[in-house]
């Protein structure tokens, strides 16, 4: 069962980078708050037909949406942040370097949540985005120097 988790969490990663590229060129191609619009309106269709396809109730009662918190609704608003940001960047970050940068920020929003809920802090946690962190610079640092060096050539 872990191995098939390993491997739909996988699957998540590469459907949000791959995700983003395509959100990005829509963006490119109708506007920012457009394509997000777009996407959504795609995502809604799609989520109804795999509604219908598991065979699912499409029908809603009043109590059921008095019965979710208004909190609860923020993922879709949160959703729409995380589409813009996302088309926005695309155009002016590598591929890699976005996905590193957002996933420090789910990094360090996992140890704060996990912090406020549980009042403890993981030492390997910490670590472990200290060495994320560390593998970023050094990225940068060599991307900087192949970038210098090809200056060089292309002057020379």
């Amino acid at each position: 069962m872990v191995i098939i988790a390993i491997i739909v969490s996988v699957l998540a990663g590469v459907f949000v980078v791959f995700g983003r590229i395509f959100n990005s060129k829509m963006a490119e191609k109708m506007g920012l708050f457009q394509g997000a619009l777009i996407n959504y309106i795609a995502g809604l269709i799609i989520s109804i037909l795999l509604t219908l396809v598991m065979r699912e109730y499409l029908i809603f009662s009043h109590e059921q949406f008095m019965g979710i918190p208004l909190w609860a609704y923020l993922g879709g608003i949160l959703g729409i942040g995380i589409v813009v940001l996302s088309s926005y960047l695309t155009h002016k970050v590598s591929a890699f370097y976005l996905t590193l940068l957002i996933f420090l920020g789910q990094l360090a929003t996992g140890v704060l949540i996990d912090y406020f809920v549980t009042q403890t802090i993981s030492t390997g946690k910490i670590l472990g985005g200290c060495l994320v962190i560390a593998g970023f610079l050094y990225n940068l640092k060599i991307d900087h120097q192949e970038d210098q060096l090809n200056d060089l050539k292309h002057a020379a």
